[in-house]
């Protein structure tokens, strides 16, 4: 079998700024150069990926098919390992594919559309959904979306939103959607950073990008993924994750300015009884 290696080491990490080094699983990274004319696929490691501008991780239901599930088979609660990674992937892979001042609204709607959509990019959603999420009705942020170039709105069937995503990555045949699905529903209700849906998009699409990095009752990851994630500067992302730990959705966070990284904890269960 194919050993795959991170070529970006292999370049000499020439790629990106410098990082705290190669680490994580090796991925498959599409790069767009400065112009937009010229792209680059490689395998790389999850840490080069997160450092190199411009660059979506190939999410693995493109390139690995999953098995189908067993008949009788009882699905795992929502926010397992599987639904974090389908989330973690979507949401590196727009923070390439949408212009840098994409809304967090418009973000959170792409996503959906994204771990949603079938063959042919095409996607319906349903309107309850979208109430659920406050986005029913919100006919500007299709109109940011189409004007990105990322999508184009069709007609769906009632009550459904119907939209073609435009994307080459997201057109060809795409196994696992289940998978995406269920990964689509948690991302709603994040569990165990969900945050009230009358919370500002902006705490929402963070509170998401936390816990689809969070194992346990703590996580961590590279500040500028995270920033990077949600479409903000590192200030504005400092700031929202202080507004998560006012919340109570995190018992605290730190930023190690040594190795770039941010870690956070989760508030301990209440007691038995309490």
């Amino acid at each position: 079998m194919h050993l795959r290696t991170c070529q970006c080491r292999a370049q000499g990490c020439s790629w990106h700024l410098r990082h705290r080094g190669c680490a994580g699983p090796v991925l498959l990274a599409l790069t767009r150069d400065r112009s937009g004319r010229a792209w680059r696929l490689s395998d790389t490691c999850a840490a080069c990926a997160a450092a190199t501008s411009r660059t979506a991780v190939v999410p693995a239901t493109l390139i690995n098919p999953r098995p189908p599930e067993r008949p009788g088979h009882h699905p795992k609660p929502l926010g397992g390992a599987g639904d974090r990674t389908h989330v973690r992937e979507m949401l590196t892979y727009l923070s390439a594919a949408l212009p840098q001042f994409t809304s967090p609204t418009a973000r959170l709607l792409a996503l959906q559309c994204a771990l949603r959509a079938g063959n042919g990019g095409y996607v319906q959603l349903p309107a309850g959904l979208l109430r659920g999420m406050r986005l029913h009705e919100r006919t500007e942020l299709w109109e940011e979306l189409e004007h990105a170039d990322w999508l184009r709105r069709t007609t769906g069937r009632s009550p459904h939103v119907g939209a073609q995503l435009l994307d080459a990555a997201l057109l060809c045949p795409r196994p696992g959607v289940r998978a995406r699905a269920r990964a689509a529903q948690w991302a709603v209700r994040p569990v165990p950073v969900a945050v009230p849906a009358g919370r500002p998009p902006a705490v929402r699409l963070t509170a998401l990008a936390v816990a689809s990095h969070t194992a346990g009752d703590a996580g961590s990851t590279d500040f500028d993924v995270l920033a990077r994630m949600c479409g903000h500067a590192h200030v504005q992302t400092a700031e929202l994750l202080d507004r998560l730990v006012a919340s109570r959705a995190l018992a605290a966070w730190k930023h190690s300015r040594e190795t770039g990284e941010a870690f956070w904890w989760l508030p301990p269960l209440p007691k038995p009884g309490c």
